[in-house]
């Protein structure tokens, strides 16, 4: 996924350039939302592969930490449309001192969970297909024979 947000320029950015930042983000959230789900359910139709060969240990380390990054996703989630919905909160009338400069720290701070995130989604994500290939082409070279 890529972050549109350029951390270093969160300082300069107006409330719609955040608004933009934000929903984007949400956007993306959404999407390793269903990237998750599609690979809970690769894991589980090669459970039985799984088991049966070598990587089980790894396998059921991999599951737990996809199940662990659901919960932080969902967690995630609801931080930012939170954020997102304090927005409208600094957009009103009324002045409030550092109201400016603490939204866009809170807004850093999340961009850098999000980003921190992805590395862990995309990490998972390339084990479990490492291990499901790796299985794949052991079962096949044994049929082979």
């Amino acid at each position: 996924m890529k972050t549109s947000t350029h951390l270093k320029y969160i300082k300069a950015h107006d409330p719609e350039g955040l608004h933009e930042d934000t929903t984007q983000t949400l956007s993306e959230l959404a999407f390793i939302e269903d990237e998750l789900h599609f690979l809970r359910d690769l894991i589980t139709e090669n459970t039985l592969e799984l088991i049966v060969g070598k990587p089980f240990e790894e396998s059921r380390k991999l599951a737990e930490k996809l199940s662990s990054l659901e919960n932080k996703e969902k967690a995630l989630l609801k931080e930012l449309k939170q954020h997102h919905n304090n927005l409208e909160l600094l957009l009103d009338d009324i002045e409030v001192p550092n109201e400016v400069k603490d939204y866009k720290d809170t807004h850093y701070k999340l961009m850098m969970k999000v980003i921190n995130f992805y590395a862990e989604v995309k990490s998972v994500k390339r084990n479990i297909f490492k291990i499901i290939a790796e299985n794949r082409k052991k079962n096949k070279e044994k049929r082979l024979l």
